[in-house]
């Protein structure tokens, strides 16, 4: 039988390192792109952050979080649900160019009854996806392959977004976390 080793999801599966009160709220107080809470952080807007999930379906699987803590959708206020969807299309486009992502699942998971595993905090998922990503290595391996680190992915990511938004800030929906020297 063929192993595949996957240490970062032990956290996951044990409920470890899991901070006091709301992860989204810790993460959006923690300093973006540094090691520690921050480090999946890509970048921040007025209203809302983009960050990489540390569980993804598929690489470059990030998440729109709002700062304002609710797990309701119909209480977000509107300037943020404007700025989340616009921060979620400005992704979908870099992650188009970046990873040649051929398609995208975007969406909400409200409340734990609908798969929301932080049902307490309302966060917009932005899953890239491509032909023939799904394979028989989550039906008979129950396992899904991910090819890239997490660190790696949120570094280029950081990049392709600065890079895409150099000196057009008045167009990014979120600015990007500072991309730390590797």
């Amino acid at each position: 039988m063929d192993r595949l080793w996957a240490p970062w999801r032990r956290a996951y599966v044990t409920n470890q390192e899991k901070p006091e009160g709301c992860l989204f709220c810790h993460v959006a107080s923690a300093e973006p792109g540094v090691s520690g809470p921050g480090e999946l952080v890509l970048g921040r807007g007025e209203h809302s952050y983009a960050m990489l999930n540390a569980y993804p379906y598929n690489n470059g699987h990030l998440m729109v979080v709002p700062f304002q803590h609710t797990g309701a959708l119909d209480e977000v206020e509107g300037a943020t649900l404007d700025e989340m969807l616009r921060t979620a299309a400005a992704w979908t486009a870099l992650l188009r160019a970046e990873m040649r992502a051929e398609g995208f699942n975007v969406g909400f998971n409200l409340g734990a009854a609908a798969g929301a595993g932080l049902a307490e905090h309302v966060h917009l998922h932005v899953v890239p996806r491509w032909a023939g990503d799904t394979n028989l290595m989550p039906v008979v391996g129950d396992v899904k392959v991910l090819p890239e680190a997490l660190d790696v992915t949120a570094s280029r990511l950081r990049s392709a977004w600065q890079a895409a938004y150099a000196g057009a800030a008045h167009t990014a929906p979120v600015q990007a976390a500072p991309v730390q020297a590797e």
